[in-house]
């Protein structure tokens, strides 16, 4: 008579499986722990996508619901901004001006031009950046701003930023340095120099350069930019920012 061999730690094993979990199923095929994922990551992506449009429409309606305001009243269109708006790389100017305020584009003809080679040299494409403006208005005869004006844009601008959240800021010329860190101290003495501002306890990296319309009229600067270009792409690789 030949003795049947009883496997006694299958019982036991069973009854752990289920004091654990209740709900265990046991398949020969192997399990696709990425396809929820990846429709997960495109759901949020679409979604927080479509959140930053809609924010951006927003703001752009209450800039346009300013009173009072001279820069607005003599202007033919409003430019918030263009570009990739989930870009890590916010890029702001002071105002813009003819052609920009035709299209409702940001940063277009002969500096935008510029613009793009400075880019380039870095291995950046513009239309891969938000490119947008302190003030979102032409100013009359393309004047400059005056700090009264520049304190009233800032809070939409500030706005601007918290919505965009970029992880590098790229401030040209003084009338968008004085509206995002208060200097009204000339650029040549702060460009250059990485800061750090804080919007709506949120912190971001800051660079102030030259704007390329003022290189256009003072070329022998653009070494001072270059200078910069080389910093920003430095920053771009430390943080390991794709563009």
């Amino acid at each position: 008579m030949s003795k049947k061999i009883i496997n006694q730690n299958r019982n036991y094993n069973t009854e752990l499986l289920d004091s654990i979990e209740s709900y265990f199923i046991f398949e020969n095929k192997p399990i696709n722990r990425f396809k929820n994922t990846k429709i997960s990551s495109l759901k949020n992506y679409t979604e927080e996508n479509l959140n930053k449009e809609q924010k951006l429409e927003e703001l752009k309606k209450k800039i346009n619901s300013i009173e009072n305001c001279s820069i607005k009243n003599n202007s033919k269109n409003i430019i918030l901004g263009s570009g990739n708006i989930n870009s890590s790389i916010m890029l702001i100017g002071e105002t813009p001006g003819e052609e920009e305020e035709k299209t409702g584009e940001a940063f277009l003809g002969e500096v935008g031009e510029l613009l793009k080679k400075m880019l380039i040299a870095i291995n950046i494409k513009k239309k891969n950046i938000y490119s947008t403006y302190a003030i979102n208005f032409r100013p009359p005869e393309d004047r400059k701003p005056t700090s009264s004006e520049i304190k009233r844009y800032s809070n939409f601008l500030q706005e601007h930023i918290s919505i965009v959240k970029p992880k590098i800021i790229i401030i040209m010329g003084s009338t968008a340095m004085e509206s995002l860190t208060g200097l009204n101290s000339k650029i040549s003495e702060e460009r250059g120099k990485w800061k750090e501002i804080i919007i709506k306890n949120s912190s971001y990296n800051l660079i102030i350069t030259f704007n390329p319309s003022y290189l256009l009229r003072s070329p022998e600067n653009k070494k001072y930019s270059w200078e910069d270009l080389k910093k920003i792409k430095q920053k771009i690789k430390d943080l390991s920012i794709i563009i």
